[in-house]
């Protein structure tokens, strides 16, 4: 019975997580439309994404006990998540979707990094080996050695970063907080927060815009809802080689929607970082 149980364990925590990615990589692609084609200006996409998202999710969760004892430590996810949204709009509005998220496929070495040295998960030969496979086929595509690199892409590498920050308080949470509650905290005290980044740049959309930053904001509420979910049966370190997954997603719909036609490495790149993800999907089951 345990070992069935850790084997479903084993196979549900990456369904959520890559369930999330394509979510999130919709997302994604309804953000850089308000932002490249209708210069909608990051901060007010960030503000009204996450306030639909929770527009969204209040609903689902409301009746969720808002008694806990880690307010403390929900406050810090938040603080964390709020800077690498920023950061992650503001870089999708100046680069191709595919050169952003290969940046933001650092995020999984954070990740493992700090879930060994502040949660004590353990870091397997496996783990490790698939994150580092998986970073080398981000290299290949990024390709930072060419003309064409600019530090504005430096953007989502800051985003991964606190990202990776956030996901690691999370995971913590999910020891004594249900996932709906961490879903709830992380909307409602995102939002006001995000409207602070607002201000200077003002909440109007445009009717043309409207539309997708609402369609972000929908795919957000579910896609963070099955997040938290993926960290409440697998460690983290674990689901980090499948968040890699996102950049083919997200290439995919760059492509079909704005033509961003990334170099041929990028191809190379991919394969590799799916191998990493199969590898130590096969491993761990």
């Amino acid at each position: 019975m345990i070992h069935l149980e850790m084997k479903s364990r084993a196979l549900m925590g990456p369904l959520y997580f890559v369930t999330a990615g394509a979510l999130f990589a919709g997302a994604n692609t309804a953000v850089q439309g308000a932002g490249m084609h209708f210069g909608v200006p990051s901060p007010t996409i960030a503000f009204w994404q996450y306030a639909i998202a929770l527009a969204v999710v209040l609903p689902m969760v409301w009746t969720v006990s808002w008694r806990t004892g880690q307010l403390g430590w929900h406050v810090l996810r938040v603080v964390l998540a709020a800077v690498g949204v920023q950061l992650w709009v503001a870089g999708l509005a100046v680069v191709p979707i595919w050169q952003a998220v290969a940046l933001i496929l650092t995020s999984p070495l954070f990740v493992t990094l700090g879930a060994g040295l502040f949660l004590g998960e353990r870091l397997t030969r496996t783990r490790v080996l698939a994150v580092l496979l998986g970073a080398m086929g981000g290299a290949l595509i990024l390709a930072p050695w060419k003309e064409a690199f600019t530090f504005a892409a430096l953007l989502p590498v800051g985003a991964a970063a606190f990202w990776a920050a956030a996901s690691v308080v999370a995971k913590r949470l999910t020891r004594t907080e249900a996932a709906s509650t961490l879903t709830l905290y992380l909307l409602v005290l995102l939002v006001p927060v995000n409207g602070l980044a607002a201000l200077s740049a003002g909440f109007t959309v445009s009717k043309d815009a409207l539309w997708l930053v609402a369609l972000s904001g929908v795919l957000i509420a579910v896609a963070q809802y099955l997040l938290v979910r993926a960290y409440a049966v697998a460690d983290a370190a674990y689901l980090q080689p499948f968040d890699h997954l996102k950049l083919p997603l997200n290439v995919g719909l760059g492509l079909v929607f704005f033509g961003f036609a990334p170099p041929g490495l990028m191809w190379v790149g991919a394969a590799v970082i799916v191998i990493a993800s199969a590898w130590v999907l096969r491993d761990e089951s």
